[in-house]
């Protein structure tokens, strides 16, 4: 009787570890490259990776800067521009990335705390109710001229 019950016991952790949770849907590289004006909005960028099953980030907040939202750059006949984005599907194991020249976040008025401190926390707020917390690493304007020309994206970013 104690040669089975000692069995069990050493195959049943390995058992229960195939049923494990999910892996849940994440957020990483985020940064934020602030404008060289003030007036104008500073950008934000990650890579959203989707878990065992797809997400959907409905919006992102901040209490470092006045106002944030989701954009995307887009080539409407030969011309590039910008539409504000109210949601972004994450497929399931994929991933979906904000980056110069598509999709990336507007921040209006990032405050001198966040600037001062080089980081600022930014809250996702998922389609499930999940908030995910993520550091966004500051980094200092370009020099005029150099990233709006490259990445094809409007003033400041």
């Amino acid at each position: 009787m104690r040669a089975p019950f000692a069995l069990f016991a050493l195959l049943a952790p390995l058992a229960l570890a195939a049923c494990g949770d999910p892996a849940p849907s994440y957020i990483d590289q985020a940064w934020v490259r602030l404008s060289p004006n003030k007036e104008t909005p500073s950008a934000g960028y990650f890579v959203a990776h989707g878990g065992d099953a797809g997400a959907q980030i409905r919006g992102v907040l901040t209490d470092y800067a006045l106002k944030i939202e989701m954009h995307e750059s887009i080539d409407k006949d030969g011309m590039m521009t910008m539409e504000r984005i109210d949601s972004v599907d994450v497929p399931a194991k994929g991933e979906v990335a904000f980056a110069p020249g598509g999709k990336h976040l507007m921040l209006w008025g990032v405050n001198d705390t966040a600037i001062g401190r080089g980081k600022m926390q930014l809250t996702f707020l998922m389609a499930n109710g999940d908030r995910l917390l993520v550091d966004a690493v500051i980094r200092k304007p370009e020099p005029a001229g150099a990233g709006a020309a490259k990445t094809g994206e409007h003033e400041g970013h």
